[in-house]
């Protein structure tokens, strides 16, 4: 039994400690549902933590997990490869496009930040440039490891500590809504070309595909691809962060595909496991990695992590990728993501709406204040719908398993909790 003093000892990262006290305790999760310790079921719009891909306790991500912890759990990454991460990232080479074909498994997507970065500006001085200025949004989020912390303006993690090397951000030009718009994207790539003229040549541009935690920013369709060809123009590597949108989050594999385009080095981490354990990757080009072998001391990456590329965790997102391609989630997420963003549509005449944005299975809702999202969320989990917000901006990301019958509750509770907030303004 705890005693009082062990019941208040976990501190949760990310939460005012005000707040800690009394907290919703989740003890159960099966499928798309989770049940908190008084034994009420939620619909599940947060995927765990956006990361439960393929639902909750799925047998096969379980079998998997029993059946290499028998064998091999896990072995020193420096000294020798095991069968697991060797078939992963022999995959992962077939499924991205080009030459996206050399991996490095780290453990979460800010150490993923980190080791593409270090990659990215290692790979400038291999060839004997001094490139080393780094472009991104102001509303990004790359996690929050130092280096991963300096990419972001975002008043949440901004970092207090002076930049290793120089970092421009770009702000949006206009609100969420107005940026999908034509004028809006055109004002959006200005701004970036404007970076990229602006200064010493630039190593890279790290973007996501969506602006997760900057507020589920959708971002203009074809947006990525005239990146793209600024980066060509100017010589920059282009880096697209899809440790939220990748593994079929956004409707598609990788949300860069909505585009059409191939990045240079792309992160990942969140779904690449079903939440099931702790891994991430980050993938170059061919010539990237071959820059490494005749760079200066000829060490290669010197980066890595004791569990990196842990052989359970591999061995489970090898049976993701089998799960997401027999249950075909990819297209579910992008089916069911249409029936959910078509639905909530239906709610923006709302007084305490301003607008509703989404890709695949991630939407977002934003509210006229703060205070109307927190209440939407709490008048929806009230209602037994489970949903994250941030900032004024209340996020729903079911697992890509959700079914048409629970996307038809999820919209019904949603929307009574839409209306419980309207009616407490009036």
């Amino acid at each position: 039994m705890l005693n009082s003093r062990s019941k208040s000892a976990l501190w949760r990262p990310w939460t005012p400690i005000t707040q800690q006290a009394d907290s919703m305790r989740i003890v159960e999760a099966q499928g798309n549902r989770v049940r908190d310790a008084g034994g009420t079921w939620y619909l599940d719009g947060i995927s765990g933590v956006l990361n439960a891909s393929c639902g909750h306790g799925h047998p096969r991500l379980v079998e998997a997990a029993t059946r290499q912890f028998q064998q091999l759990v896990h072995y020193d990454p420096m000294v020798s490869s095991h069968d697991p991460a060797e078939t992963l990232t022999a995959r992962l080479a077939e499924i991205l496009p080009g030459e996206l074909n050399e991996t490095c498994l780290l453990n979460s997507g800010s150490e993923a930040t980190e080791a593409a970065l270090r990659i990215a500006l290692q790979y400038w001085r291999n060839l004997g440039e001094s490139r080393n200025r780094v472009i991104t949004f102001e509303a990004a989020y790359h996690g929050s490891t130092f280096l991963a912390q300096q990419l972001s303006g975002l008043p949440f993690t901004v970092s207090e500590w002076t930049p290793p090397f120089p970092i421009d951000h770009v702000s949006l030009p206009a609100s969420p809504r107005a940026v999908r718009t034509e004028e809006g994207a055109d004002e959006l790539i200005a701004l970036f070309a404007r970076a990229l003229e602006a200064g010493p040549p630039a190593a890279a541009v790290m973007v996501e595909p969506l602006l997760g935690l900057g507020g589920c920013v959708v971002l203009p369709a074809g947006f990525l691809a005239r990146l793209r060809r600024l980066c060509d123009e100017h010589g920059a590597l282009l880096i697209l962060d899809e440790v939220f949108c990748g593994f079929g989050r956004t409707g598609r594999m990788f949300g860069f595909e909505h585009d059409g385009i191939t990045p240079d080095i792309v992160t990942m981490s969140k779904g690449i496991s079903g939440g099931y354990l702790p891994l991430a990757a980050v993938t170059v080009t061919s010539p990237i990695k071959e820059s490494f072998v005749r760079e200066p001391v000829a060490q290669g990456l010197r980066y890595g992590h004791t569990t990196g590329g842990h052989a359970v965790a591999s061995a489970v997102a090898n049976a993701v990728l089998d799960v997401m391609a027999d249950e075909k989630l990819v297209e579910n997420s992008a089916a069911q993501g249409a029936t959910l963003l078509d639905g909530l549509r239906q709610l923006e005449p709302s007084p305490v709406i301003t607008d509703v944005r989404g890709l695949g299975l991630v939407v977002a809702i934003e509210a006229d204040s703060p205070e109307s999202a927190a209440a939407i969320a709490t008048a929806s989990a009230r209602a037994g719908v489970m949903m994250r917000h941030e900032r004024g901006v209340v996020r729903i990301a079911p697992p890509l398993t959700i079914t048409t019958d629970e996307t038809a509750e999820m919209l019904q509770k949603i929307g009574a909790a839409v209306e419980t907030a309207a009616e407490a303004r009036r």
